[in-house]
């Protein structure tokens, strides 16, 4: 509170009990310009005597008090000159799924792609259905990784197993170096039970799923076989690798000399497949090959690339490579 206010409340006190004492009834003090700050009144009934211009004005008086009795009841005020403001509603909409429908556009997409489109969702947060799926497809790519290929598969393909430098799934993980190498004892056995310098070397490996390898390669492998015999081609001794990387077949082209090597190998899995396999080709590979001079067919399983189509164009890649005595970025190069 100011002080010309204090100072005037204080004046009007004043002034208010010398009036009381001669029994005088109290006048309204006021500014030349403008209503008082403070109007006293004897009895609640004084105010109703007085005419209010308009509450809304500046000239009403900030304080009223009283001597006798309650106050008043606060009157309706009149109808304001101005145009009051008028507050309008926003009606409120019931909250309503989506709906089941797709547009056409979307639905045409969805035929394209496996990728999760126009699955809709609940509020804020995806549907039951698909949060099941993904956590679904989650624990599939989950088990491809650390899963194993099974002995009764390896049976079936008349191959033999070697090892590489990791010695588990972890480290395979985090170290994929070690990946790229072979076990020393890996290394004899090889030696001991392949073909030396075969016209094309087929190695398997689990790689990055397991999955892949038990869905796809038996047909993958019958077919390749099938293929280069049809095209005369020499094949030498298939075996399997545990915890492979690619570039193994690095080391594995310099210690048989082959001329091609086809490896087959688990992808990565994803949350769409963890079933996808790839094959990778090479002319003459050898430690320090670059990846430039490699070529790859992915997407091998039964969504993708069907894996007898696979095996059959995969005897048709060896062809050229030997032909044109490359691969990779070098092959394009000089059939183009």
């Amino acid at each position: 509170m100011n002080d010309q206010l204090v100072s005037m409340i204080t004046q009007l006190v004043m002034e208010k009990m010398e009036k009381s004492t001669e029994s005088q009834v109290p006048e309204t003090v006021a500014t030349p310009t403008e209503q008082p700050l403070i109007t006293f009144y004897d009895t609640a009934a004084h105010q109703a005597t007085e005419t209010t211009t308009s509450r809304a004005t500046s000239q009403e008086p900030l304080i009223q008090l009283y001597q006798h009795g309650a106050p008043q009841q606060a009157t309706v005020a009149p109808t304001a000159t101005f145009e009051q403001p008028i507050n309008v509603a926003v009606s409120i909409k019931p909250f309503q799924f989506e709906a089941d429908t797709l547009t056409d556009s979307v639905q045409a997409a969805k035929k394209h792609t496996p990728a999760r489109i126009g699955v809709g969702r609940a509020g804020t947060r995806p549907k039951t259905k698909t949060w099941l799926k993904f956590r679904l497809d989650h624990a599939a790519a989950v088990d491809a990784v650390y899963g194993e290929v099974s002995e009764g598969l390896l049976q079936k393909l008349d191959v033999f197993q070697v090892t590489t430098k990791v010695t588990d799934k972890e480290e395979y993980i985090t170290r994929p170096d070690l990946g790229r190498r072979l076990s020393d004892e890996s290394k004899a056995l090889i030696q001991q039970k392949c073909k030396p310098q075969p016209k094309v070397q087929i190695i398997i490996s689990n790689g990055l799923s397991a999955s892949a390898i038990e869905e796809n390669v038996q047909d993958v492998y019958l077919a390749l076989q099938q293929s280069l015999s049809n095209l005369n081609i020499d094949i030498g001794t298939t075996f399997y690798i545990d915890k492979g990387r690619v570039a193994l077949m690095d080391e594995i082209g310099e210690l048989l000399q082959a001329e091609v090597i086809v490896y087959l190998i688990g992808e990565r899995p994803g949350l769409v497949s963890a079933e996808s396999m790839s094959a990778y080709l090479c002319y003459k590979p050898r430690i320090g090959t670059v990846e430039a001079e490699r070529m790859v067919i992915s997407n091998i399983h039964k969504g993708g690339i069907p894996p007898l189509e696979a095996g059959a164009y995969l005897g048709t890649i060896v062809e050229k490579i030997l032909h044109y005595q490359a691969s990779g970025v070098e092959l394009v190069a000089k059939e183009g």
